[in-house]
């Protein structure tokens, strides 16, 4: 068991990982992940630990709802760059990444979010 200032540490390096990712599925037109299953926000670890014992370690059930929201936000966003990515569509894909994109936002704001309720705890 990790503390939650760890949960959220990996949480938002975890998070920095699928720009990569998403990246290189663009680069390469191919991915090893399922666009389904990354569109899914309980699939990954923090959000296993989120939808689990993440639950009740939030400052307030305010707080986890509003990072539960915008992780899933996050894995519908990140589902549809890496779904343009694989159907050869490399130019929407890296358009859909660019800052102010809804991904840029999202991903920015779950990661403003995420560094917020560390400081709190």
């Amino acid at each position: 068991m990790s503390s939650f200032a760890e949960q959220v540490n990996a949480a938002v390096a975890a998070h920095g990982q699928w720009k990569v990712r998403l990246r290189q599925a663009i680069a390469t037109g191919n991915s090893e992940f399922d666009v389904r299953v990354v569109s899914q926000d309980n699939q990954c670890a923090f959000g296993k630990w989120l939808y689990g014992e993440g639950k009740s370690s939030f400052p307030s059930a305010a707080e986890h709802e509003e990072v539960r929201a915008l992780h899933a936000e996050f894995h519908r966003e990140a589902s549809r760059v890496l779904g343009l990515a694989v159907s050869g569509k490399a130019k929407e894909a890296s358009l859909a990444m660019e800052p102010g994109s809804p991904f840029s936002k999202i991903s920015g704001g779950l990661v403003n979010k995420l560094t917020h309720v560390r400081k709190a705890a």
